[in-house]
């Protein structure tokens, strides 16, 4: 009975979610409301629910809901979330179960594989944080991935990519967010962000499939441009799970350590703006000093400005 149990909980985390403020079919704009206190601000535009799937069992609850985002019927960005309510009956079950798919899954997971750009984890006891930063290579993620089980996971993307004759990248960018612990009231949330790299001012990929895209880490050091490109998604990547780690109220002894990852070009308008409004102020500081003269003043401010 105990294996039972097992590996329906093991299947049911794997295939599905709770959501029940969703339908398929349905627009959302400005937010992705989880439920009251998980909330995911979304990007400017209509957000189409393709894939929605729940699942109530042994006093167990979880959903997947799948959104993604469109210009001129071609896919830019899709926000994929995972939610279990898994603080009910067999614990220590469930416990295992969650740890076996974040850390024992032979076809993805929480550790080194070549095809991650990068990765940062936590773990302790059955307390896992974990952020992946990588590149798929959309044919294979939709029509013929690694795992078996991701191809009914896919259908209902494939079904709405054809139905609505949806134009797909061959190469996007994508990141994994996971975060459980028994501290903070025994759900657990995973999101992946996947973005066409062209919204990020990507140059043309010239490269396909999973090893030689130019994304792939042991190759993108002689493309520094996609590089460059990839650097700026693993800033935005590690500003998102810093609030995700927030929005889980995740102890500061499981938090893990981005704050190096994170570029100046991410910070907010505000921000931005305020900085460029002190430097100024230390410019003119140095000017009235007499440090400066009018004609380095001016160009030092332009400088700035740009």
């Amino acid at each position: 009975m105990k294996f039972l149990f097992l590996s329906l909980i093991f299947l049911f985390i794997k295939n599905f979610v709770y959501a029940d403020n969703y339908q398929t079919g349905q627009i959302i704009i400005n937010e992705f409301k989880i439920n009251k206190n998980f909330t995911i601000n979304l990007s400017k535009g209509k957000w189409n629910v393709v894939r929605k799937q729940t699942m109530n069992a042994y006093g167990i609850k979880q959903s997947i809901v799948g959104i993604v985002r469109l210009e001129e019927n071609q896919f830019v960005e899709m926000i994929e979330i995972y939610e279990g309510n898994l603080s009910g009956k067999r614990i220590s079950d469930v416990d295992q179960a969650i740890y076996e798919i974040v850390f024992k899954n032979k076809y993805d997971g929480c550790y080194e594989r070549p095809e991650y750009y990068h990765l940062e984890f936590f773990t302790k006891g059955r307390v896992h944080n974990c952020m992946v930063v990588r590149h798929w290579d959309t044919e294979k993620e939709i029509y013929r991935p690694d795992d078996p089980e991701k191809k009914g996971i896919a259908y209902e993307y494939k079904n709405w990519i054809k139905k609505n004759s949806i134009i797909i990248p061959k190469i996007v960018l994508a990141s994994n967010h996971s975060y459980f612990s028994r501290h903070s009231g025994g759900n657990w949330f995973s999101i992946i962000y996947v973005i066409d790299p062209k919204i990020l001012g990507a140059p043309e990929s010239k490269f396909y499939g999973e090893e030689n895209s130019e994304y792939h880490r042991h190759n993108i050091e002689k493309f520094p441009e996609h590089k460059k490109i990839m650097n700026k998604w693993m800033s935005i990547s590690s500003k998102r799970h810093q609030e995700f780690e927030n929005l889980n109220k995740a102890k500061t002894s499981h938090r893990l350590k981005l704050d190096n990852y994170i570029l100046n070009l991410d910070l907010d308008e505000s921000q931005k703006k305020n900085d460029i409004f002190n430097q100024i102020l230390k410019l003119n500081d140095l000017y009235k000093q007499g440090v400066l003269t009018q004609d380095e003043f001016e160009k030092a401010k332009k400088k700035i400005l740009k």
